[in-house]
């Protein structure tokens, strides 16, 4: 289990643009599962849609990568404090099934597929209430920054 303050030292990212509050379940090499709890104060709300807010597809997506960044790095026994990133590279089989809205727990889960010469493929999906909100199979790059 890891807290925000554990998952910020498997991430580089920050507020805004961190989608993972905690880890609940890692186990290296195989599979991790987190969520993100989605609030009314996300900035991209007052855009997307003001009167209907709904959580960017995209940022979805980047909610699954960025766990899976996590499980690569727990599998390396690595962190960006070693000078690695683990850069969105690409998604494939990407399903949109359910909106994600403010009030929602965006449950994010990741299996390793493969590790191929720093390439990661991970089977994603990101749930809410139990229903699958969007499943997508994502690619990490792993580089030296």
């Amino acid at each position: 289990m890891m807290d925000i303050n554990e998952v910020k030292t498997f991430l580089p990212h920050r507020y805004p643009f961190l989608f993972v509050d905690r880890v609940t379940e890692v186990e290296s090499g195989k599979s991790i599962r987190g969520f993100k709890n989605i609030t009314l104060n996300e900035h991209y709300f007052e855009g997307h849609f003001p009167d209907a807010p709904i959580m960017p597809g995209v940022l979805v997506l980047e909610a699954m990568a960025q766990i899976s960044g996590i499980l690569g790095f727990v599998t390396t026994n690595k962190k960006p404090s070693d000078s690695l990133i683990h850069y969105f590279a690409g998604a494939d089989k990407v399903r949109f099934k359910k909106p994600v809205v403010p009030g929602d727990q965006l449950v994010l889960e990741s299996d390793l597929i493969s590790a191929k010469h720093s390439i990661w493929k991970f089977d994603c999906r990101a749930l809410v209430d139990g229903e699958i909100a969007c499943v997508a199979e994502i690619m990490t790059a792993e580089r030296s920054r």
